[in-house]
């Protein structure tokens, strides 16, 4: 007997055949006839229902960081849709798996400008890899397989399905349908045997080679190849920022953070090595500094998935393209053993000028207030550097990524490339339902949360147990940072008048305390691990303290400023 179903119905058997058990979204005229089919489901495909569709963007952001499963979103028509845009270019930009879903007026209303009609495919289409109409019923378990199939395949990224109202309660044959194959989508190079050869004798023969360690490493699973490949001959690595949690902190070959206010060893190397080694990194301008300066004295390997990474801002000398998780194995198959201690041990002087000029002031500091680091630094260290990392965006990320150390895999989430300010709650949301065993903490400043503050109600609701650490100072410090080096102190609308937060988590019935001596830190910090549930830490730091080093704009990797 043939199943014959509405669309929306449809919609809810292909995503659990696509083994979604989690949704984030927000319900609207547009699409109740969905979530009128989710009503019968919600045994089975849990929907949080968060306070803004931006909000459901980043939280379906956080859980796919750290599950490695594809983000789920469902939202209405007009602005339902237009909240996500947001959501979906972060996620572009970042290589997020991500499949959103929007309602949308019927397709006899298309082009009348119907009440909440936009075009949500063409706005999309610049910042997802597949932006799709769906019209029609019969369309749904083709449209949703392809768009999980794309969503996750090679280079991940966002999906866009705008879904029709007539499609959603017409009524068609169901079929489950799986897709691995699309005729003109080729999401994984094949392995060229002969650059993998020509990487492994250019390795061999460096006396200086230098691996970066990008988020790709994490995308594909690679963290075990990435380890049996630098160990195997010898060679540092530094870290992106998303890529951070690919390798351990402790790791003895773990030279530290890449970028505008990355460690200096790494950075400065990166102009001396003879070989440099790019790993599923996309040679961002915050990592590289002035372009015309970036490592010209070296050989230039690049590994990655994407083919349209390759040459685009540096020029490779070989390009091995393909899963990194299989070309790892195949270059470190091929490679000598060597240790290269003489180029390791140059990394200690930079060590031992950015602890004494830079990290002992930050974690030590002469004055009473409370610094970032130090707080930051102790969180971790109470976890045991156990925790998921989640940033907002401003001094809190860069902090946080700097003194927060990572022992697990897939353990930072933030935004990156789209430096997104309000990401970090709704990321955080996300977090604890793809990675409900683990420690899920989120560093932020009092300007990002207030962007998205209202997801506090989503915390309430389901009793998300996300540690929420707010090192509020009074200022969008990040720009203040820039005007105090860059435009002569002059604040300019940077100080921020703040509202009493700990009135605001009561608001919610959340636990909060608010810290503004070093003393009362760790008990507070003991305080929230112990809580069962949500927990607000509001730290009052030092308002005007500063990220460093710092690559000055258009500065070369190798003029790292010490001080402002």
């Amino acid at each position: 007997m043939k199943d014959i179903i509405t669309g929306a119905e449809a919609l809810m058997r292909s995503l659990e055949h696509q083994g979604v058990k989690t949704i984030f979204g927000y319900p609207g005229g547009s699409i109740m006839p969905v979530f009128d089919a989710l009503y019968d489901h919600r045994k089975t495909l849990n929907h949080i229902l968060v306070r803004h569709e931006q909000g459901a963007t980043h939280a379906a952001q956080g859980f796919a960081r750290v599950s490695g499963e594809v983000g789920v979103c469902l939202v209405t028509s007009g602005p339902g849709a237009t909240n996500t845009i947001t959501g979906i270019a972060d996620a572009m930009i970042d290589s997020t798996p991500l499949v959103v879903i929007a309602g949308q007026v019927g397709t006899g209303f298309l082009g009348t400008d119907a009440f909440q009609e936009v075009d949500l495919v063409g706005i999309t289409q610049p910042i997802t890899k597949w932006s799709y109409q769906i019209r029609s019923a019969e369309d749904v378990p083709w449209a949703v397989a392809r768009a999980f199939y794309i969503a996750k395949s090679g280079r991940p990224g966002p999906v866009v399905l705008d879904f029709a109202k007539n499609a959603q309660v017409e009524k068609s044959e169901y079929t489950p349908t799986t897709l691995d194959y699309i005729r003109s989508y080729q999401p994984v190079p094949e392995m060229d045997e002969e650059a993998v050869k020509q990487a492994a004798e250019l390795i061999d023969s460096a006396e200086r080679p230098l691996v970066l360690v990008g988020q790709g490493v994490e995308l594909g699973d690679a963290q075990q190849e990435l380890r049996a490949f630098i160990e195997k001959a010898g060679m540092p690595a530094g870290c992106t920022l998303l890529g951070l949690s690919a390798l351990p902190t402790a790791h003895p070959l773990n030279k530290g953070m890449l970028g505008m206010h990355g460690n200096l060893g790494p950075n400065i190397n990166t102009n001396k090595c003879d070989v440099l080694i790019a790993v599923g990194m996309r040679f961002d301008d915050r990592v590289t500094g002035k372009l015309d300066t970036y490592a010209k004295q070296a050989k230039i390997i690049h590994f990655d998935i994407d083919p349209a990474e390759i040459d685009k801002n540096v020029k490779t000398d070989i390009a091995v393209l393909g899963d990194c998780k299989e070309t790892l194995a195949a270059v470190t198959a091929l490679l000598k053993p060597a240790t290269h201690q003489e180029w390791l041990d140059s990394f200690l002087p930079y060590e031992k000028v950015e602890e004494e000029k830079v990290i002992r002031p930050e974690l030590h500091p002469a004055s009473k207030s409370l610094s970032m680091g130090e707080v930051i630094r102790a969180v971790s260290e109470a976890t045991n550097h156990e925790a998921v990392l989640v940033t907002d965006v401003g001094q809190n990320q860069m902090m946080s990524a700097r003194y927060f150390k990572y022992s697990k895999e897939r353990s930072i989430v933030t935004s990156g490339g789209l430096g997104t300010m309000g990401f970090g709650l709704p990321a955080a949301i996300g977090a604890t339902f793809g990675r409900p065993d683990r420690t899920v903490c989120v560093f932020m400043g009092d300007g990002g949360l207030q962007m998205n503050i209202q997801e506090m109600g989503t915390i309430m609701e389901q009793k998300a147990p996300v540690k929420m650490i707010l090192l509020n100072n009074n200022f969008l410090g990040n720009v203040r940072q820039w005007q105090a080096m860059f435009f002569n102190r002059r604040y300019s609308f940077t100080p921020m008048l703040n509202p009493d937060y700990m009135k605001i988590a009561s608001a919610y019935d959340i636990p909060s305390r608010r810290v503004m001596t070093r003393e009362e830190l760790k008990g507070a910090i003991e305080e929230m691990l112990a809580t069962d549930g949500p927990f607000l830490l509001e730290a009052c730091v030092m308002e005007e303290g500063n990220v460093l080093p710092m690559t000055p704009p258009g500065g070369s990797v190798n003029q790292m400023l010490l001080e402002c």
